[in-house]
């Protein structure tokens, strides 16, 4: 990618709002995940990041995690899968003890300009990235997660406003904003805050592998700002909610987005 997307180089001094926590992300080898996994280790936490297949990335965080002094635990699988999910947040347990944070960040996109043409198999596999993964992790990290714990799930401004060419992805997306809502509803009794965090268009791998040179070039020109943001950019909105400063903070979701006023 040109220029590179600034993942690792976090611009928060760290104020140890996460000492003591345990955090498990979900695609967090780059992008969005890599930079909360970093944020996160600078503020006190350990950290377990979940990727699919980009060792070198993973390698790249799990050194920068290590950098802050954290311990860091980097499990390569599927999140479609929920036979690993079972097992990931096992080994998670087992190296931590328990999971005071979970980002439920992993997520896929699949462009498709006619509707009457789109892959029922490509649907069926986005939505078991993006939506069941986040189920099958929650419903298995839940049973260790104490009073106080925190779930982040990563949304989109898609799911607000649409977007023609990725109709899987934005349903998956407002699939996860109701996610929230619901889970924060039955798990406000445990006081177990849940949020969500709706980026609008940031710098990823993703988007390069998502769309042709043209769009590429334009992307995140169309909001007040002009630009894309950045993955550290929205690191701080992780942080802010996986923290005690969001203690009153529950089924919400922030709105990073470079000025894109939506219906929240």
């Amino acid at each position: 990618m040109q220029p590179q997307p600034k993942v690792r180089d976090i611009p928060l001094k760290g104020s140890d709002r996460l000492e003591g926590k345990k955090a498990l992300i979900t695609g967090g080898d780059s992008g969005i995940g890599a930079a909360a996994a970093v944020a996160f280790a600078r503020e006190g936490a350990d950290v377990a990041f979940i990727y699919l297949n980009e060792g070198d990335d993973a390698e790249r965080t799990r050194k920068a995690i290590e950098g802050e002094g954290a311990h860091c635990v980097a499990l390569a699988g599927d999140v479609g899968d929920r036979t690993f999910c079972k097992r990931a947040v096992e080994q998670v347990v087992e190296a931590f003890g328990q999971i005071d944070v979970l980002v439920n960040n992993a997520g896929e996109q699949h462009v498709c300009k006619d509707f009457a043409q789109i892959d029922l198999d490509t649907v069926e596999q986005t939505f078991r990235t993006n939506v069941f993964g986040a189920f099958a992790i929650t419903r298995y990290a839940l049973p260790h997660m104490p009073e106080g714990s925190a779930i982040i799930n990563s949304t989109s401004v898609t799911a607000y406003r649409g977007s023609g060419g990725l109709v899987d992805y934005a349903s998956t997306k407002g699939a996860l904003a109701a996610f929230t809502r619901s889970l924060a509803t039955h798990l406000a009794p445990r006081k177990i805050r849940v949020n969500g965090v709706a980026p609008g268009p940031v710098w990823t791998p993703l988007i390069p592998a998502s769309f042709d040179e043209d769009k590429v070039d334009q992307f995140g020109g169309d909001n007040l700002m002009g630009r894309p943001g950045q993955p550290n950019e929205l690191a701080a909105s992780y942080v802010f909610l996986a923290s005690q400063d969001a203690s009153f903070y529950t089924g919400q979701v922030l709105h990073p987005n470079g000025g894109e006023i939506v219906n929240a």
